[in-house]
């Protein structure tokens, strides 16, 4: 199947019973068995497995080819069972600018249970390869990264990551299975905060991963069930009825957030421009040849907070708010927003000033979102 045949039609589709042609919400915690062990359909509890997130992680897994997919509670409960799959004194190298979540969950959390991590700048292969310990079991990178969109070579990294016996996770929240296949380019885990664009409506809060292997397949189903951090069959509906449009949605958002990159870096009053569509971007010949598009992102520096500050209260459009990947166009400044959680004095070394803007372009009409960033960064 083509990608746009395949949100529609992968996975499992309608139900059996009654023909419906959207799949059921399940609302069940337990089932009948015909005796001890003997399950009527596969299924004993909820957290094990309900029929509607099943219906949602197959679909999942097709997306990503791969093949087996899980679906969460939230992206952080995503992360944090991946995580959970690690011992005492082993050692991750993540990205230098991940999300803020990811960030917390390893440095506060997963540190008190001696787990070991090390940020690197992942777009550099080189960097990664030196951050190699004897304890390292996994590189965990996300590309483009949140909020910079610096681009990671999959493929290298992968390669490397065998090399070393190491696990390899990808988060593709930002490029989605739409316009990146982390798995057909080496990675083990891919892993979504479905919360974005796979929902894109603002209306759910998810996570998913697939995995290229069945036994990593099992040894994270034995974590999910034993965790229990599952997404509930109501949200699983929500995911899938999201996902059908996935394609439709992830077009206009490339389309408009080119248009709007190309467009900022004119403006001499805007420092840096950050979008991998631009050819001007250091990843740009990379992303080019990993992914289909480079997605509806973009972050640009405006030289100060009091300016930053300004164009919110300014625009009329960009919704003020944390999140990103829905059909509205968001705003948000990662330093006091995404990125607080990140300590001031590594934020400035890595560029997440207090004047970068942060836009995950919507699907409105892309003459008003340029009309509306106009006007706001023009204010006095």
């Amino acid at each position: 199947m083509k990608l746009d045949t395949k949100m529609i039609h992968g996975g499992i589709v309608g139900d059996k019973y009654t023909g419906a042609v959207s799949v059921p919400i399940y609302q069940v915690s337990t089932y009948k068995q015909d005796g001890v062990g003997e399950l009527v359909a596969g299924y004993e509890y909820s957290r094990s497995g309900n029929p509607t997130r099943a219906a949602l992680e197959a679909l999942i897994a097709d997306l990503e080819n791969g093949v087996r997919g899980f679906a969460f509670a939230s992206g952080m409960a995503a992360i944090s069972t991946i995580v959970s799959l690690f011992n005492k004194g082993d050692h991750i190298i993540i990205g230098d600018d991940v999300y803020g979540g990811t960030y917390r969950v390893l440095h506060h959390v997963f540190s008190r249970f001696g787990i070991e991590m090390s940020l690197v700048d992942t777009s550099d292969v080189n960097e990664v390869k030196k951050a190699i310990q004897e304890n390292t079991r996994a590189i965990f990178l996300e590309t483009p990264t949140n909020p910079l969109l610096k681009v990671s070579d999959i493929s290298a990294i992968a390669d490397m990551s065998k090399e070393s016996d190491l696990l390899l996770i990808v988060d593709n929240t930002f490029m989605t299975p739409y316009w990146q296949n982390p798995l057909d380019l080496g990675a083990d885990m891919v892993v979504h905060s479905a919360t974005k664009y796979l929902g894109g409506h603002s209306d759910v809060v998810a996570g998913l991963v697939a995995v290229k292997d069945e036994e990593w397949g099992e040894k994270l189903f034995f974590v999910q069930n034993s965790i229990g951090g599952v997404l509930g069959p109501q949200d699983s509906w929500l995911l899938m009825r999201g996902i059908k449009t996935l394609g439709l949605r992830m077009k206009q958002h490339e389309q408009s957030a080119r248009r709007l990159a190309e467009w900022l870096e004119t403006r001499t009053d805007v420092e840096r421009v950050f979008y991998p569509g631009l050819k001007s971007h250091a990843g740009h010949e990379l992303a080019s040849t990993q992914a289909r598009g480079y997605g509806g992102m973009i972050s640009f520096d405006v030289g100060s907070a009091e300016r930053a500050d300004r164009i919110l209260k300014k625009v009329q459009y960009f919704t003020l708010a944390e999140s990103l990947g829905a059909v509205e166009s968001l705003i948000s400044i990662p330093s006091r927003m995404t990125h607080a959680s990140i300590p001031p004095h590594r934020r400035l070394e890595l560029g997440i000033t207090d004047g970068l803007v942060r836009i995950s372009v919507g699907i409105e009409d892309i003459d008003d979102l340029q009309a509306d960033l106009q006007q706001a960064l023009d204010a006095k």
